[in-house]
């Protein structure tokens, strides 16, 4: 990415530019969305639903080894999106921080806390100058025993918020508008309709239609709670759904 005019070397390391801007922060939100993916969260009324792009850059490589998808615990995954080692390495540590508040507490660790642990250590990542911000945005989703269906954002500076439905990605904003257009007239959706508006909103900000071998969805449920990820099969039974519904 090349040098903006006045950043005069601020960018070089995490430190205040006169304007008060970080700019390794802002470079970090930027490699986001030159993934080229796009993910979308939908909490419904006794679910919660993530969904992603699948893109295999090259033909010989295994589509099964390629995931935006990540099990943190048997009960919390979510979706990264942004640069693909950063993803892994902000996942795995969700999973050793998952595994810990396990052992020493001795119950799982609720979504909220999780979202709020990986948020405080990617803020580290703007304090220290040996340290440089990951670009990665992770939706988290989950079932909490008290407050249900939970789908939470992390991004870069470590800030995480609670959503009813949003977006992270190349098409972020226009996927946050869409939604915003589509889910206030149906705050409480069911299992299906949760998992078909995921897959409408990313058809639609993506202006194509796509396959089941090009979606990859996430989900946890009030009856299960375990997160699950949907076969092709299922995600194909969708989108005839979806497909009849319109």
């Amino acid at each position: 990415m090349s040098r903006g005019a006045g950043t005069a070397g601020y960018d070089m390391s995490i430190i205040f530019s006169p304007q008060g801007k970080l700019y390794q922060v802002e470079y970090a939100f930027k490699a986001i969305k030159t993934g080229g993916l796009t993910s979308i969260g939908i909490r419904g009324k006794d679910c919660v639903v993530v969904a992603t792009q699948k893109k295999i850059p090259d033909k010989l490589i295994d589509p099964k080894s390629i995931t935006s998808l990540y099990k943190l615990t048997d009960y919390i995954g979510c979706v990264q999106t942004g640069i693909v080692p950063d993803s892994k390495a902000q996942a795995t540590k969700a999973i050793q921080e998952a595994a810990s508040f396990h052992h020493k507490f001795g119950y799982q660790i609720p979504p909220n806390a999780l979202a709020k642990r990986i948020a405080d250590i990617a803020q580290l990542s703007t304090q220290h100058v040996s340290a440089r911000p990951l670009g990665v945005s992770m939706i988290l989703i989950g079932i909490d025993d008290e407050l249900g269906p939970q789908l939470f954002k992390v991004d870069p500076a470590g800030v995480y918020s609670g959503y009813k439905a949003t977006g992270a990605g190349e098409k972020e904003q226009e996927a946050t508008n869409f939604l915003e257009k589509k889910f206030k007239p149906n705050p409480q959706l069911n299992q299906d309709e949760t998992i078909q508006m995921a897959i409408s909103t990313l058809q639609n900000v993506l202006g194509a239609d796509l396959k089941a071998s090009d979606i990859e969805i996430g989900m946890c449920t009030m009856e299960n709670r375990k997160f699950v990820q949907l076969t092709e099969a299922q995600i194909d039974d969708q989108l005839t759904k979806l497909a009849e519904r319109d």
